[in-house]
């Protein structure tokens, strides 16, 4: 099938698969007069690539566990196992963004993004407290 028909099977555009294929997603073979050529069973793998993108899944994680899908006696097995893994991934990822956001939170309303409530402003810190050197730089003078 050429990339035209595919692209109009898979509703994608030939630039896509074009990339697809340039960062080896897909696999088409060239024919003598130099169009593309790809198997029927290319446009449920294009359409299983759009669905892992909408799931939350990189190209790299797709190329990835499309081999593991290819070689799984039973892909919805396989699948399931590889959701479980995402799952555990998303898990952790809101753990930090929670952790994130309570940061930000307490800087809240400080007038300083960079200054948590409840912390002296850099105004009130005493010249005798204050850092004389920052590494990598020449001492500053007059301090």
């Amino acid at each position: 099938m050429r990339i035209g028909e595919l692209a109009a099977q898979a509703g994608m555009t030939r630039d896509t698969i074009r990339f697809y294929e340039k960062v080896g997603l897909v696999i088409g073979r060239r024919l003598p007069n130099g169009y593309r050529d790809f198997p029927p069973e290319t446009v449920s793998w294009l359409q299983y690539i759009r669905t892992a993108q909408a799931l939350g899944f990189s190209l790299a994680e797709i190329a990835r566990n499309g081999e593991t899908l290819r070689e799984a006696p039973d892909t919805a097995e396989a699948l399931s196992m590889l959701f479980e893994e995402k799952l555990q991934v998303i898990d952790t990822r809101i753990a930090e963004l929670t952790t994130l956001r309570a940061e930000l939170a307490t800087r809240v309303g400080t007038g300083c993004p960079l200054r948590a409530a409840g912390l002296p402003k850099l105004g009130m810190i005493k010249s005798a407290d204050a850092p004389r050197d920052l590494p990598g730089r020449a001492p500053r003078k007059g301090l």
